[in-house]
């Protein structure tokens, strides 16, 4: 059973736009994976979610004031950065201790995420389950990934599926 949802943040939950510094809530434009909004909203109310990244510039207070800007900060329970947690993906560490930080056991959580290296194949690592936010349709063998969207209009559907899985 799913207990727990992780999102990676940039370019899962926000636009990252790689050309810009420091931090992203400084940022002149921030915006939000089209549709991540309505299918949060859906989540929220069955699962713990959480928004975990490396996050280059920011901690977690910096990560709430862009969600923020966004209208996203009200969906998370938990924020977590590289920073605070003192291990980057896709280490499984970065993984584990947010399980430990949250309570549940690896395999009670989904890992979403758009980079399969550092968020899928990092999470599964830690022996969670994982959904690659494929938004560009990069073709690839992604064995690591339990399921792949290309769009977030797609995820509740996904996380479902793994719910209903039988292990």
């Amino acid at each position: 059973m799913i207990k727990a949802l992780i999102f990676d943040w940039g370019d899962t939950v926000m636009r990252d736009y790689p050309e810009l510094e420091g931090p992203m809530f400084n940022w002149e434009h921030v915006e939000e994976i089209p549709h991540v909004k309505v299918a949060l909203e859906d989540l929220r109310h069955k699962y713990i979610c959480c928004i975990a990244s490396n996050a280059g510039y920011s901690d977690n207070h910096l990560m709430r004031q862009a969600l923020k800007r966004v209208h996203l900060v009200k969906y998370f329970l938990f924020y977590f950065t590289s920073k605070e947690l003192g291990n980057e993906k896709p280490d499984k560490r970065f993984f584990t201790k947010i399980c430990e930080k949250i309570k549940v056991k690896p395999e009670e959580c989904v890992m979403v995420g758009n980079d399969y290296k550092k968020d899928i194949e990092g999470a599964k690592s830690a022996g969670m389950q994982t959904i690659l936010f494929n938004e560009k349709n990069s073709k690839g063998k992604y064995t690591s990934a339990d399921k792949v969207i290309k769009s977030m209009t797609e995820l509740i559907a996904a996380v479902q599926a793994l719910d209903n899985k039988i292990w």
